[in-house]
């Protein structure tokens, strides 16, 4: 890992991902969680204070050990406990049906597998759980997205692995989920994100 990639990168990914536009997202999204919750890329803890009280416990994982140690200042502030795994997320220590909501903000696009990591989100999952999710990817425009496939390969390399160009929704559901109260939006310069309060695991 390099000197970018292990401290420059975690801080650049705290500030962009601080902006105040980003709040109401946050908000509207997690005001859903509930019981046990893990937080797929928690990153610098940013969604810690938008937790309801309905959360008892949350379980952060990043692969970012720098990223980690912002989040556990975070931490120190909420009203559940707070635990971390340093990894990614194909593959987690976590027992099946274990889980009552997972959490996803801006993440999907930097994981190396995200079906793998989303079927094992469903993995851990109760039946009666949810995903909750705030991402960015794939714009409907052709003109867009033939940007976003130009500036991928180059943007994935100074962005910690930031794909532009995923069809979030698709993935989710290949791996195995069904999605409702999805909100579409489309941000000028960064392609579409999609809003979902609900996505629930589908039968087996």
């Amino acid at each position: 890992m390099s000197l970018y990639e292990r401290w420059i990168l975690p801080r650049l990914t705290h500030l962009a991902m601080r902006q105040k536009q980003l709040a109401a997202y946050r908000a509207r999204a997690l005001a859903g969680a509930r019981g046990r919750v893990l937080e797929i890329g928690i990153g610098s803890g940013l969604n810690l204070p938008f937790y309801a009280h309905g959360v008892q416990r949350v379980l952060g994982i990043d692969s970012s050990a720098e990223l980690i140690r912002l989040a556990e200042k975070a931490a120190g502030k909420a009203s559940f406990p707070v635990e971390f795994l340093i990894q990614s997320a194909e593959e987690m220590p976590l027992e099946k049906d274990s889980v009552d909501t997972a959490v996803t903000t801006w993440t999907l696009c930097t994981i190396p597998d995200p079906v793998k990591a989303l079927q094992e989100v469903r993995r851990v999952l109760k039946p009666d759980g949810l995903l909750i999710f705030v991402e960015h990817g794939r714009a409907p425009e052709p003109k867009v997205v033939a940007w976003q496939d130009r500036l991928t390969p180059l943007w994935k390399r100074c962005s910690g692995g930031c794909h532009l160009n995923r069809k979030i929704d698709d993935l989710i559901r290949h791996a195995g989920f069904n999605i409702a109260d999805c909100r579409p939006a489309t941000q000028r310069g960064r392609g579409r994100w999609l809003s979902c309060t609900k996505a629930v695991p589908g039968a087996s």
